[in-house]
């Protein structure tokens, strides 16, 4: 799915998998689950159909790597380093490519090069990792260079054929593209079948989708304003026209369910929402909330939980709390 031919390979021994040998770290620097999650995996289904390493929902058709997302545009911006997961040397590199993503990058800048800006590392015994969609201007790293294990390459971005801030790691040796969480392609349905199959050093663990954030302002937000981050606010007047709460999320799959509820101070339901998610969606948002009532908003601290359930039981859950007051 990636035209640039660049690889970053992590310094792969002959048969890491059969020797169990830890090859990469995380080529991002930031902590999975606090700044940073994983988007999506490699795909594992040889047909014309999508699925994660355990037949999750977490891969499209033929995506062949794994994206490392970050969590907001403002945290693109401000900087998170791409790192060498394993010593190598750089074999090529690209920049100069704009931030602009899929949607807005001229098709006759964005043709041939749907991996954006990227780099290429070679490890030797026909191993390589290909980094894509590197911020431009960031790419740290010449043709030829030597690298370790953490060198950092460039910073996180928004370019080539992409729809969100994140690093696309693919691995290939000789050619083929290995995913590093599923080395023998063996898939156990429904579960992580073990590390023993992995190139990490420390596996991270598996999430099937998830809570990117939670909001709540006084009327429905863009959703451009949502991914890019810092919208909504934490105080809000007794004459607030509304109260509105959002969630933002990935990996959708069909019949999930992300339910909204606000409480007002004194601990009764203002506000209680189910929407039915009726499509797989990488990226989604929904919002619930209420008009305001004749007799204003009751002083003091409204409580906002924001949950994801996925076959009745919870995929995940976000609670924060809202100042409301004259």
């Amino acid at each position: 799915m990636h035209a640039l031919k660049l690889s970053i390979s992590a310094v792969l021994i002959a048969t890491p998998a059969l020797a169990r040998d830890p090859i990469l770290n995380l080529p991002i620097d930031c902590t999975l689950g606090e700044d940073c999650f994983i988007l999506q995996y490699t795909d594992a289904d040889p047909g014309p159909g999508a699925a994660d390493y355990t037949c999750g929902p977490m891969a499209y058709d033929g995506h062949r790597g794994t994206d490392f997302a970050l969590y907001t545009f403002d945290a693109m911006e401000a900087g998170v380093d791409v790192l060498a997961p394993a010593p190598g040397v750089v074999r090529g590199v690209r920049d100069g490519m704009p931030d602009t993503g899929f949607d807005d990058t001229p098709p006759e800048i964005l043709e041939g090069k749907d991996c954006g800006n990227g780099v290429l590392i070679d490890h030797g015994g026909g191993w390589e990792t290909q980094m894509c969609h590197m911020k431009q201007g960031s790419v740290a790293v010449t043709n030829g260079q030597r690298v370790g294990m953490g060198t950092v390459l460039g910073q996180v971005g928004y370019s080539g054929r992409t729809q969100y801030p994140h690093v696309h790691v693919s691995i290939r040796q000789d050619g083929r593209v290995v995913d590093p969480f599923n080395t023998d392609e063996i898939t156990a349905c429904g579960e992580d079948d073990g590390d023993e199959d992995d190139l990490w050093a420390e596996s991270p663990a598996y999430t099937g989708g998830g809570l990117i954030s939670v909001g709540v302002g006084t009327e429905v937000p863009e959703y451009e304003d949502v991914k890019r981050g810092g919208v909504g606010g934490k105080q809000f007047s007794a004459e607030a026209p509304a109260l509105v709460a959002w969630g933002f999320a990935y990996g959708g799959q069909q019949a999930d369910v992300m339910e909204i509820a606000i409480m007002r101070p004194d601990g009764s339901e203002l506000v209680r929402s189910r929407a039915l998610i009726d499509k797989k969606q990488v990226l989604y948002f929904r919002a619930a909330g209420k008009r305001l009532p004749e007799a204003g908003w009751p002083d003091g601290i409204y409580a906002v939980e924001v949950t994801l359930e996925r076959g009745g039981e919870v995929l995940d859950r976000i609670e924060t709390e809202v100042w409301v007051g004259r």
